[in-house]
């Protein structure tokens, strides 16, 4: 990093490209980006110096000493081609990710097909109050690091680590996680067992004396670790080396387990998150900190600190007295991890506004999505959000409306808006749930 004065990011706008980018901003590197339209981000990374370019050209290549470019960037991108024209060289996401974590001696990747950014929010919460002085890039904002990356100027460095397209496989990690190994980014992967392979490569990065934890509950993941150079330690709720027991929750939904250590008890947790999946999270995330040696009251420090990150079961305000709240859930398994939780909650009626993320997604899972929001007590679709996708015209939005019962189709944020403002009452929930741009939903009925 110390030889790079100027980098260029072709989609620049993502939380993880605009984390990397900060980094080097904060190393004194010149940086310009790309992005198909401006954003929060784009704004912010102008602030910081950056040049910031809306839509891709091969104008906007001006001699940099690299290129870094997101997975959903094709070979036919003419920043992409401009660069390699010119013999500059183009790294992807990952790489530069993974160059970055070369230089620590204590990398932790948490993977995972859900749940990524709460555990790796999690830990950043721990290495905090342990006072280990962390470097950190998460895929969303966390009040104790004022946004989605520190910089400190300790060993530890902590990331997410993303398997689409075997991203993680670029990074090189001394302690990892595996939160759960399920079937998702099926425009990439064959099957699950091509998903399970390339999280076996994952933790086979692992090296022997380094720490590698996977989540007990489900059989794919203990299946990715038989033949991994370093032990892996097991977590669950049932099953595992430490396990969740005697867990209830408040009128909040908010929960208080005891964990359990090869079958004697260690600690009481109080969490200020909601559901079972993050009492789940919370124990993975204590496995690994006292593996790393971190001490006991730290790690509860920090798992009792933490309140969540922006877009996780985020509290919004208030319409007509009913509560809206903001969900990332875009996987089936998410969508019903959140319903869990609502249920723990106290309230009367649900009203769910789901957007679908991509459509490969919304094609490959159709069947459970429309089983998992068929549980709901009001269920809103509105149009897929394409993010790297064109529509193929093999699934539709009405389609998936049409296969849950009395849940309605309407494509228009604006209608959606005076829709929910006239049905929602006092004590119902509103969530706004997708990893689109649904979330704008939620400004527009608060009170």
């Amino acid at each position: 990093m110390n030889k790079l004065k100027y980098v260029h990011f072709i989609g620049i706008g993502g939380i993880s490209m605009s984390a990397i980018a900060k980094v080097l901003i904060h190393n004194n590197v010149k940086v310009s980006g790309s992005d198909s339209g401006s954003s929060k981000i784009t704004e912010e990374l102008k602030g910081l110096g950056a040049e910031i370019f809306k839509g891709h050209d091969a104008s906007n290549i001006k001699s940099p000493d690299l290129v870094v470019y997101t997975a959903a960037v094709k070979d036919d991108n003419p920043e992409l081609m401009r660069a390699r024209e010119l013999g500059i060289e183009t790294v992807a996401r990952a790489e530069m990710l993974g160059r970055i974590m070369k230089n620590y001696k204590k990398a932790i990747s948490v993977a995972g097909t859900h749940g990524k950014t709460t555990a790796t929010s999690m830990m950043t919460y721990v290495l905090m109050k342990a006072l280990l002085d962390p470097t950190v890039m998460v895929g969303g904002e966390l009040d104790i690091i004022d946004g989605n990356f520190r910089i400190g100027k300790s060993e530890y460095f902590l990331t997410e680590s993303c398997e689409y397209c075997r991203s993680f496989l670029s990074f090189f990690p001394t302690v990892g996680i595996i939160l759960n190994v399920e079937e998702d980014h099926l425009d990439y992967y064959k099957d699950i067992d091509d998903i399970k392979s390339a999280f076996s490569d994952f933790a086979n990065l692992i090296p022997k004396d380094g720490v590698l934890v996977v989540c007990a509950e489900g059989e794919n993941g203990a299946d990715c670790v038989q033949s991994t150079k370093a032990k892996p330690i097991f977590y669950g709720f049932e099953k595992g080396d430490y396990q969740a027991r005697n867990i209830s929750f408040d009128d909040f939904g908010y929960p208080t387990f005891d964990v359990y250590k090869d079958g004697e008890k260690l600690i009481t947790l109080t969490l200020s998150v909601v559901g079972r999946h993050n009492v789940l999270n919370a124990t993975g995330i204590l496995a690994t900190a006292l593996a790393m040696g971190i001490e006991l009251d730290a790690i509860k420090a920090g798992l009792e600190a933490f309140s969540g990150t922006k877009r996780r079961f985020e509290k919004k305000g208030y319409c007509n007295g009913a509560l809206i709240v903001d969900d990332y859930a875009h996987h089936p398994t998410e969508i019903e991890a959140t319903f869990a939780s609502v249920k723990k909650t106290k309230h009367n009626t649900v009203w769910c506004i789901f957007q679908p993320h991509t459509y490969t997604r919304t094609k490959a899972l159709f069947g459970d999505f429309a089983r998992v929001l068929s549980k709901v007590d009001r269920v809103i679709i509105t149009d897929i959000y394409a993010a790297r996708e064109k529509d193929t015209g093999l699934v539709s939005a009405k389609q998936l409306a049409d296969a849950i019962p009395d849940s309605r189709y309407i494509p228009d944020f604006e209608d959606i808006a005076s829709f929910i403002k006239s049905v929602a009452q006092k004590g119902d929930i509103i969530i706004t749930m997708g990893a689109g741009n649904v979330v704008n939903i939620g400004d527009m009925i608060k009170d």
